[in-house]
């Protein structure tokens, strides 16, 4: 009876929900909230993060035109190529700083910016309950599922969950980037045969930095300072992307509801763990291994690029056509961030002895484009994705933790867009136009249908 049940079901939404294509050009509809080029639809103002791939320019006819150009992103108005080079040069940790960027739109100096990584270190413990609930969930390997039950799990240890005052916004916001770290690490290390030892969740360490604090709980050891750094790196890349990605965006529309911080995290949780969005560079390393086992010679461009054509002609690797970490739907000509990581990468690939493997890597970012270029017409560029499952892995990560790692950074931005939609306080409310050829329908009794 269910199979006839879920049968239905699907013959009729496949009837019913697939949209003409005549009907979204008579309407003009914005499918994905894109423009017809390709680019995105404007639904809002920030602060704290711009992308730039591309420009519009006016042509003669009066016409705009898509120019693409090389890839920039900014922080509250701050190159992130800057950010990165100043922290870099510097040799200290950036995540901490980068956080109260967003959250505030200014850096601060060394007094408050060591107050506030003080903050972040003492926020990072979870209450002796949050730990048993870890513990005790039903054993599974979806490490997104279990982030965002005990995100969601975490009200229940606010005293005034549901305020959407600024004050009490800026505390769950802190705290929630504190704990993040604390509740990937724990939930892998309570799905690899630790379950239910609570001395195995090693408490955080106050006197860490971000990164090195991640690190440290989930091998029980500091790291070395040039896998730290690269780590923390990572997480300043990955922070935030501007209002208009998935996650991002899905954060903003339910805080525009007056949603409490929890509920609102959870749902950008709950996007990221979509293939589309969070699970990228998981793809890429799953390729890259494809390319390993079918290329004999990795040194020789003609026999990479021949396999990197049977990928984009759907005949080889997992045949979708698609060639992973390739393309972006912003950036074009490049990706700032792809080319900042791409550096490191060689070094603790070298470090690690993988810098064969890293020189593949680097091939199939040089030939892909060129591939993508000739075959589809289509500008494309290495994005950060193509790289950062290497470098994770590079430093012993394993690939279940990618995308989690990713919400642990992205976190901070989405703290800053919540706060920020809640001040703005506009509900989100946008309309669709109806598929059905009229807008009523007869209703027809049970007995004659």
């Amino acid at each position: 009876m269910q199979n006839v049940v879920t049968t239905t079901i699907e013959n009729l939404a496949l009837k019913h929900d697939r949209i003409p294509a005549a009907l979204v050009r008579e309407k003009n509809i914005k499918l994905g909230l894109r423009n017809e080029d390709g680019t995105g639809v404007f639904v809002g103002i920030t602060s704290k993060g711009q992308v730039i791939g591309y420009k519009k320019e006016i042509q003669g006819d009066g016409t705009e035109k898509k120019v693409d150009l090389d890839g920039e992103l900014y922080y509250c108005g701050y190159n992130i190529k800057e950010l990165v080079r100043q922290q870099q040069e510097e040799g200290r940790f950036g995540f901490e700083e980068t956080t109260y960027l967003l959250l505030t739109g200014e850096l601060p100096n060394q007094k408050h910016l060591d107050i506030f990584a003080e903050e972040l270190a003492q926020r990072r413990h979870l209450p002796k309950e949050a730990k048993k609930i870890i513990l005790n969930r039903p054993p599974h390997d979806d490490q997104m599922g279990s982030l965002h039950t005990i995100v969601s799990a975490m009200h229940l240890f606010d005293e005034d969950p549901n305020s959407t005052d600024i004050k009490d916004l800026a505390r769950q916001c802190i705290d929630l980037v504190a704990k993040f770290p604390t509740i990937v690490a724990y939930n892998y290390l309570a799905s690899t045969g630790q379950r239910k030892k609570m001395p195995a969740l090693r408490e955080p360490r106050d006197d860490y930095h971000h990164a090195e604090n991640f690190l440290y709980m989930l091998k029980g050891k500091k790291p070395d300072r040039l896998t730290a750094n690269l780590f923390d790196m990572m997480l300043v890349l990955h922070a935030e992307h501007g209002g208009g990605n998935n996650s991002t965006f899905t954060v903003r529309a339910v805080s525009s509801s007056g949603a409490n911080s929890y509920m609102a995290i959870c749902s950008g949780i709950a996007s990221l763990s979509g293939r589309l969005h969070g699970g990228a560079n998981e793809a890429v390393e799953s390729m890259m291994e494809n390319v390993k086992a079918h290329v004999k010679d990795w040194d020789d461009d003609c026999e990479v690029s021949s396999y990197l054509e049977k990928i984009l002609d759907k005949k080889a690797n997992d045949k979708t056509g698609k060639i992973y970490g390739i393309g972006h739907s912003v950036y074009t000509k490049s990706d700032p961030r792809a080319l900042i990581l791409e550096l490191k990468a060689e070094e603790i690939a070298t470090k690690n002895g993988m810098g064969k493997e890293f020189k593949l890597y680097k091939k199939v970012a040089v030939l892909a484009p060129r591939i993508v270029k000739e075959k589809k017409g289509k500008v494309a560029s290495p994005n950060i994705d193509f790289y950062s499952g290497f470098v994770y892995r590079s430093m012993g990560i394993p690939k279940e933790l990618f995308t989690p790692i990713f919400a642990m950074a992205r976190v901070a931005g989405w703290s800053a867009h919540r706060i920020e939609e809640i001040i703005q306080g506009k509900l989100m409310r946008p309309s669709y136009y109806s598929s059905l050829p009229g807008l009523r329908r007869n209703f027809v009794p049970l007995a004659l249908r």
